[in-house]
């Protein structure tokens, strides 16, 4: 018979790596083809003009531009990041 008692384990004490999950480029600022634009889990946000969706639902800029952030009309409020050459498109001041 043992004289001690052994020492327990906690049944605590784990936890997950965060997955930097988020926006990583806002509206307005220029990105180049290939540049993340949102990291997301499900479709969050929806590909535009000059997006790509990754198969973990990332958004990439496929050309060179300036990101908007749109609100799609009559979809039920989804939202849509496209990419524009121009800033003139985006809908946003320079400042």
């Amino acid at each position: 018979m043992a004289h001690k008692k052994g020492g327990g384990s906690s049944s605590n004490g784990r936890d997950s790596n965060s997955k930097r999950l988020g926006v990583k480029n806002f509206g307005g600022e220029y990105v180049i083809a290939g540049n993340i634009i949102v990291r997301q889990r499900g479709s969050r946000f929806h590909p535009g003009e000059g997006v790509g969706m990754g198969k973990d639902y990332t958004l990439y800029a496929t050309r060179p531009g300036f990101v908007t952030f749109e609100k799609m009309r009559g979809r039920n409020g989804q939202k849509r990041v496209s990419v524009y050459d121009s800033h003139e498109k985006t809908g946003q001041s320079l400042n």
